[in-house]
């Protein structure tokens, strides 16, 4: 059985990893040179309840890409308004550490391969295309190509283009699988009619921060320099996609995290007036290289799904990541792509597909995410396990637990545990 997966940040390489694990030939294609994709711009794990759904995750089975991250972590536990126990890992390494997993996994992984056509008949991809014209035909495909860009969006929805880790100029655009094979789409608003959301965070070279900055940095993971009163902009906060960090706290102070470079928790500030901050007087931006005025826009090429991550009226292609739904996060990306991955192989073997249930704080907010657009048609919220909505739901639900024994039990109790090292194809 061959797995075709198109885009290679968190959904994708976690879709990757579970397709193999259940027996399947695994070819995984990223238009860039680097997997991961916004993963290398990110850092921030097991923050709130996202510590919950990494342990419901390796109680499933399906924990590799957190342990990973938990081994090379830069910081543990770290607070900051609204957020605890969070954890820091190294965006400048860890895509290194992420190639190497699937290479030792002997999954086929092509970098600098860019998707540019579908061949598809009667709701059944059969193939799909490079530039370079090499086709890649398999049994099943999964789309997890994100929803941000090309540049066009990011001129017509945001600031322009704001050089981001993406890098469309250098590696074209993004395809929609989906929309190429005629399927209807649709797209997230940050508020009513107007689409798209900006990327919550940008970042600054360490080393361009004061001595004192730096130290404090590296010892605690968080540093936060309160704005003055006339640079307080509440409204900003509407154009976040990460409703976590959408909290007047994150308008009230600049908020920095270590993840190797200085993670600047706004979607973007003018570097004039940043450098009029303590210990920001030689600031320097990297990704995205224009946080001065811009950031890249998301969420303007979603699929329509179920909750087995099925694309709506195709018959082999499913979806994970941003793709699937108005989601915020590498955690979310992980949970829906190794559920895509797991049933992309169950789906050619004839085998029952995983849902999985609302008892588990996984499959709640892939259910609730759902039911947001094919029931209320709400195209303005989104779904994280970390802040806003969601996060509230997770608590009033009772799924919100740091008590791993506990989630360990849940999992059993639910029938799933190591449901994701099934080997479905021998």
């Amino acid at each position: 059985m061959k797995v075709i997966i198109i885009g290679g940040g968190w959904s994708g390489t976690a879709a990757a990893i579970s397709a193999k694990k259940a027996g399947a030939d695994v070819c995984l294609l990223e238009k860039t040179d680097m997997l991961l994709g916004c993963g290398n711009a990110g850092g921030i794990m097991r923050n709130n309840g996202r510590f919950t759904a990494a342990e419901e995750m390796i109680a499933l089975g399906g924990g590799e890409l957190f342990q990973l991250i938990d081994r090379i972590a830069l910081h543990r536990n770290v607070e900051f308004p609204g957020h605890h126990h969070a954890t820091l890992y190294p965006v400048n390494t860890i895509e290194a550490h992420v190639r190497r997993l699937l290479k030792e996994m002997d999954i086929d992984v092509r970098t600098s391969t860019h998707i540019c056509d579908v061949e598809y008949e009667e709701g059944t991809v059969k193939a799909v295309f490079s530039d370079s014209g090499e086709r890649f035909g398999g049994d099943v495909f999964i789309e997890t190509t994100g929803t941000a860009g090309p540049m066009g969006n990011c001129m017509k929805y945001g600031n322009g283009c704001s050089m981001c880790v993406l890098r469309c100029p250098a590696f074209g655009p993004r395809i929609s699988i989906n929309g190429r094979c005629g399927l209807p789409e649709y797209r997230g608003e940050r508020v009513p009619d107007v689409f798209g959301v900006f990327s919550g965070s940008c970042k600054l070279s360490k080393e361009s921060l004061s001595r004192q900055l730096q130290e404090q940095l590296n010892t605690n993971g968080v540093s936060i320099i309160p704005l003055p009163k006339e640079e307080i902009n509440y409204d900003k906060l509407k154009m976040k996609a990460c409703k976590q960090y959408a909290i007047k706290d994150f308008s009230e102070n600049m908020i920095i995290l270590d993840t190797g470079d200085a993670k600047l928790m706004t979607s973007y500030y003018p570097l004039d007036k940043l450098r009029l901050l303590p210990g920001l007087e030689n600031a320097r931006y990297v990704d995205p290289c224009a946080g001065s005025k811009g950031n890249s826009i998301r969420y303007l090429s979603l699929a329509y799904r179920t909750n087995d991550m099925r694309v709506d009226n195709m018959n082999n292609l499913l979806c994970a990541g941003e793709k699937s739904g108005l989601f915020i996060g590498h955690t979310e990306a992980i949970v829906t792509g190794t559920l895509a991955g797991a049933n992309a192989v169950r789906l050619v073997a004839g085998k029952q597909l995983i849902v999985l249930p609302s008892q588990l704080a996984v499959g709640d907010i892939i259910a609730t995410a759902n039911a947001s657009i094919k029931e209320r048609r709400n195209t303005a919220e989104r779904f994280t396990f970390s802040g806003g909505n969601y996060f509230k739901r997770m608590q009033e639900l009772q799924l919100y637990t740091t008590d791993i024994q506990q989630i360990r039990q849940r999992v059993e109790q639910a029938g799933l545990s190591d449901v994701y090292n099934v080997k479905v194809m021998a």
